[in-house]
């Protein structure tokens, strides 16, 4: 049965041995990873056809396959597609991406999902995305490490937005009305059943049974890609996926079969989002990376050119809000963090204030060995515009490794993003039309 009109071909069903293949590789699932296997059963099925779906895809509401793909899998590595798609819908990634480019979330996702699955040993299809640099690693906290123009291919299609990265609806590009996936989904409210109640392993639940029937029933692929969600759809669907994690989690403990990676990781989702802070190290990280010198080494050592680690220092712009949006404790707070972090990478800071004017008492400029305190008074209180701070670093003839900006991002923005990065760190829940942003929680 398919929900929303998604749109069938009719033709004949997919061989036995395939459908036989996915009920197979979930039932090892529930018996192997107890927790990975109650997440894949609450994904539908689907086969899709091979013109808009090349391997396997989700929206958050069914698992698409290309069978052909499926076909060319072994049983271990079919598991792994199979639980590639639940995590990406439990760790919530359709509701996670807010501002950030499309293309650079979709391979932190996949780095993220596919590092935790090895980390299982679980066996993956060839050239899965998983540098192992970012093992341990939130989707966030990879996506600063994930360059703009990276070529690099997800293993699966995320069907997961309907608005493109500058919050327009995308563009159905001749692919005609594009009707929604399939929303039958088992109840969110429902303890996902065929965990043991203690360390041994049990059969498979007449629940399970009964999904793994289903399907095996004949089903013809859906031949259109499924519409993105909508901002109602994400938030239901983020609900009952945050159901489904804390069900399976809970019945995996009473079995004893939560590990404490898994258990960190549910804790974690649980609480909210990835502290800012965490984001914020890891973006300065990003742009104080050591870098290779090729310079001519000592005649007395070689005369070889040799590739020698060196560090340089980093130029960090620091904007303050001071429309009064932000609270001075909180600003203090933001340079506190900002102080211990700059000792690490070895930063200066060039710290202004502006709310619709610059505060004419700045800038403030603080080197690698010195404090980053709050000035003793600050000029704010009017309108907001972030303008004159961008304008002002031109007219410097700056080039900083780096820009903060501490706001509620309720302001004028310049037109175009400057050639340096740009990372707002904003309060509330307005969004930012370039650059990177960090919510502050």
């Amino acid at each position: 049965m398919v929900a929303h009109g998604a749109a069938r071909v009719t033709q004949a069903s997919d061989p036995p041995d395939i459908e036989t293949k996915l009920s197979a590789a979930r039932t090892r699932l529930i018996l192997e990873k107890p927790f990975i296997g109650s997440l894949v059963m609450h994904l539908p099925l689907t086969p899709a056809q091979a013109s808009w779906c090349e391997t396997t895809g989700t929206d958050a509401r069914a698992f698409y396959y290309n069978p052909a793909f499926i076909a060319s899998l072994s049983l271990p590595q079919t598991q792994f597609v199979l639980a590639h798609e639940a995590l990406h819908c439990a760790l919530r990634h359709f509701a996670r991406r807010h501002h950030r480019l499309r293309h650079r979330w979709n391979l932190a996702c996949d780095h993220a999902v596919n590092l935790l699955l090895l980390g299982e040993g679980l066996k993956p299809p060839p050239g899965v995305l998983a540098n192992e640099a970012y093992a341990g690693l939130t989707a966030e906290e990879i996506y600063p490490l994930v360059t703009n123009d990276a070529e690099e291919k997800t293993l699966d299609r995320h069907m997961f937005d309907a608005q493109g990265d500058d919050g327009a609806p995308q563009s159905s590009s001749g692919k005609g009305a594009q009707p929604e996936g399939p929303s039958s989904e088992p109840d969110p409210g429902k303890p996902p059943s065929g965990q043991g109640t203690g360390n041994e392993e049990q059969p498979p639940s007449q629940e399970e049974r009964s999904a793994g029937d289903a399907a095996r029933e004949p089903q013809t692929a859906v031949d259109r890609e499924p519409a993105g969600l909508r901002a109602e759809e994400q938030e239901e669907l983020a609900r009952k996926w945050r159901q489904n994690l804390v069900s399976a989690a809970q019945q995996a403990r009473k079995a004893g079969r939560l590990g404490a990676s898994w258990a960190r990781i549910v804790d974690e989702l649980l609480q909210g989002e990835v502290p800012w802070r965490t984001l914020l190290a890891r973006y300065m990280s990003t742009v104080a990376r050591n870098d290779y010198s090729f310079q001519r080494r000592s005649h007395r050592e070689s005369d070889a050119l040799m590739p020698s680690l060196h560090s340089h220092q980093v130029d960090v712009m620091i904007a303050i809000d001071t429309s009064g949006s932000v609270s001075a404790e909180e600003m203090g707070e933001f340079l506190a963090e900002v102080d211990a972090l700059k000792g690490q990478i070895h930063a200066r800071i060039t710290l202004v204030a502006c709310d619709d004017k610059l505060d004419a008492a700045g800038p403030w400029v603080f080197e690698s060995w010195e404090s980053v305190g709050l000035p003793g008074t600050l000029r704010g209180g009017g309108g907001t515009s972030f303008m004159p701070v961008f304008h002002w670093v031109d007219s410097q003839n700056l080039r900083p490794d780096l820009l903060l900006y501490f706001t509620d991002a309720e302001g004028e923005f310049p037109p175009q993003a400057p050639h340096y990065p740009v990372i707002w760190l904003v309060k509330g829940k307005a969004p930012v039309p370039w650059g990177d942003r960090i919510q502050l929680n």
